[in-house]
C-alpha cells in the first residue's frame, strides 16, 4: 500500500494495476448490493436483449476506483471527495458458451494527477479503466477528486 503525502505527488504522477472480474464476483457483487438484475446473471435474458452474455455491473467495475485511490494514489491517506464517471463500454463476461467470449476478465485501473489544489489539500486524479480481455479497450473513464491527508 502506498502512503504519498501531499508534498509527494506532483501533477502527471501514474499509478495502475490490474484486477480480473469473473462470473463469482459478479455473484457476489449481487449479493453484496442487492442489484439482482438478470443482465447480470442471466445468459438467456442478457442475449435476448442484445448482448452476447452477462455484463458486468457498471457499479462493480468502478468501485475499483476506491482501490485506486485508497491503496495506490495516494494510498493510505486518501479522502475521496468525489467521482465523476462515465461508463463507455460494458464488460462481456461468458460462461464457455461462446468461446470468443471469456469467463474472466482481466482490468486495468489506471490514475493521472492532472491538477493539485493547494488550499484543499486535493488532487485531481483522471481515471481509466481498460479491458485488457478486449485489446485495451476503454470500459469507464472519469475524474476523482481526493484529499490527501498529512
Amino acid at each position: 500500500m502506498n502512503s504519498y503525502t501531499y508534498d509527494k505527488i506532483d501533477i502527471g504522477h501514474v499509478e495502475s494495476f490490474k484486477v480480473e472480474l469473473t462470473t463469482e464476483k459478479l455473484r457476489l457483487f449481487s449479493e453484496i448490493t442487492g442489484d439482482c438484475n438478470p443482465l447480470h446473471n442471466d445468459e438467456a435474458f442478457s442475449r435476448k436483449r442484445g448482448y452476447p452474455c452477462v455484463i458486468s455491473h457498471g457499479m462493480l467495475t468502478a468501485s475499483f476506483l476506491s482501490t485506486l485511490a485508497g491503496v495506490y494514489l495516494p494510498g493510505q491517506n486518501d479522502l475521496v471527495h468525489e467521482v465523476s464517471i462515465r461508463l463507455v463500454k460494458p464488460v462481456l463476461i461468458g460462461n464457455g458458451l461462446d468461446p470468443s467470449i471469456q469467463d474472466r476478465v482481466a482490468l486495468t485501473v489506471t490514475g493521472k494527477v492532472v491538477d493539485k489544489q493547494d488550499i484543499f489539500r486535493r488532487i485531481i486524479v483522471k481515471v481509466t479503466i481498460t479491458n485488457d480481455s478486449e485489446g485495451g479497450e476503454p470500459v469507464l473513464r472519469g475524474v476523482m477528486k481526493i484529499g490527501v491527508a498529512v
